[in-house]
């Protein structure tokens, strides 16, 4: 299997995690207590894969000052792509209740709102590509950051979409559809980068470490705490510490 195919199927295991949440949140009434919480997990699970794999090795392999500067260009790109999102009714794309717009109260919120998973899911793909360039194999903690992220993420948001009165076909056919681009997305970014220098990859990979920040503390965080109040923050040190305890026994 060569590295770009190789890359494109675990970019499609972690867009495959948004179908199955949407279809857990379609089928089933979970309790938003319970979501909030998963999604509490995912982020905590993200942040530890930021800062012990897609950051150290950034500032490891192509130094500190394109780690930190590709990190806060990522940063702001994502808070201005989503600010303008949210204006055309992406806000709450994430939530799970009846804070989503639906196309009668916002026209194009439909389609802002499948933009918006879309800004949140390419950088995870790009990072998930990235981690074969060393040649050992896909790193384990980003994979499981990206596939544990996202099934509670596709779980709130097409429990918000179902809420908001959107049917079936949208809510499958955008998370569908996300998750073939995120397989794309992984593929290219294995291609692009291959043959690229040490300070470029770390850039990149950079980037999309600060722009997978922003969307934790934009969109995945507000979620969680609304319904897990008190509990959100040792949730997500819990999915923080697993996620560490994968890096360091799985490589």
């Amino acid at each position: 299997m060569t590295g770009a195919v190789e890359a494109g199927v675990w970019g499609a295991v972690g867009g495959l995690a948004l179908v199955i949440g949407a279809g857990i949140a379609w089928f089933v009434r979970v309790p938003a207590k319970g979501i909030a919480s998963v999604m509490a997990f995912g982020a905590g699970v993200l942040i530890s894969a930021l800062a012990f794999d897609l950051m150290e090795e950034a500032a490891d392999t192509g130094g500190l000052l394109p780690a930190v500067a590709g990190f806060l260009t990522g940063a702001v790109v994502y808070m201005l792509a989503n600010a303008l999102l949210a204006r055309r009714g992406a806000r709450h794309r994430k939530r799970s209740q009846d804070q989503q717009s639906s196309e009668d109260d916002q026209s194009g919120s439909g389609m802002a709102i499948a933009l918006g998973a879309l800004l949140d899911g390419v950088p995870e793909s790009v990072v998930l590509g990235a981690s074969l360039l060393g040649g050992g194999g896909v790193s384990s903690a980003v994979v499981a950051a990206v596939f544990l992220s996202n099934l509670p993420e596709g779980l709130s948001s097409a429990a918000g979409m179902k809420n908001a009165g959107r049917g079936a076909g949208y809510v499958f056919g955008v998370w569908g559809t996300i998750a073939a681009i995120s397989a794309v997305a992984a593929a290219a970014g294995y291609q692009l980068l291959g043959g690229a220098s040490p300070e470029v990859t770390a850039l990149i990979t950079a980037v999309a470490a600060g722009a997978i920040l922003t969307m934790v503390a934009d969109t995945m965080i507000p979620e969680a705490f609304e319904r897990a109040h008190a509990l959100t923050g040792l949730i997500a040190t819990v999915g923080f510490v697993v996620a560490f305890a994968i890096s360091r026994t799985g490589g």
